[in-house]
């Protein structure tokens, strides 16, 4: 009889102790009372930026890597019109320069750099609303050629980037 009591006690906490976590979300992100969210197409206006490149692709691999973060850490429905709230933006950075040199002054190091201007608009909260500068870097080795850890350097600054943008528009830190 003993056994019974204690599990029948344990379930008890266990249920209390979820229930009260029923308002938590994992992800830190509060939408408030928006339901739809809309990500505009980021345009790609890095070689307007002395010293930075234009690189193939990367507006749409931004655009889509910032879509899958929201849907995948709030329960926001993706819209193309008219959502309770709006990401858009570009791309004004795409930049490689050396970081650090060897004796016989080569680059022993490199870095790439991106920069999105992000606006957000939060249709059920303005005060929310905001435009921002957002960016991060991908080191590498000098002695590689960009094109051998392009994908992997992408999505280590897309997942940096577009976290710190969900922090911003919602997550309130």
């Amino acid at each position: 009889m003993k056994p019974f009591k204690l599990y029948l006690f344990l379930s008890c906490i266990s249920a209390l102790a979820l229930w009260g976590c029923g308002a938590y979300n994992f992800t830190g992100g509060d939408v408030g009372t928006a339901t739809t969210f809309q990500v505009n197409y980021f345009q790609n206006y890095a070689s307007q930026s002395p010293g930075s490149t234009f690189e193939p692709g990367l507006d749409r691999d931004f655009t889509l890597s910032l879509q899958d973060l929201i849907l995948n850490q709030t329960s926001l429905d993706l819209v193309s019109t008219n959502g309770d709230l709006l990401y858009e933006g570009e791309i004004v950075e795409y930049r490689i320069s050396p970081m650090t040199a060897t004796a016989q002054q080569r680059a022993a190091q490199n870095r790439l750099s991106v920069a999105v201007n992000v606006r957000f608009f939060n249709k059920t909260k303005e005060d929310a609303d905001f435009e921002r500068r957002f960016s991060f870097f991908y080191d590498y080795e000098a002695t590689a050629q960009l094109s051998s850890v392009r994908d992997e350097a992408h999505q280590v600054i897309f997942e940096r980037i577009n976290q710190d943008i969900f922090n911003a528009s919602l997550a309130d830190w």
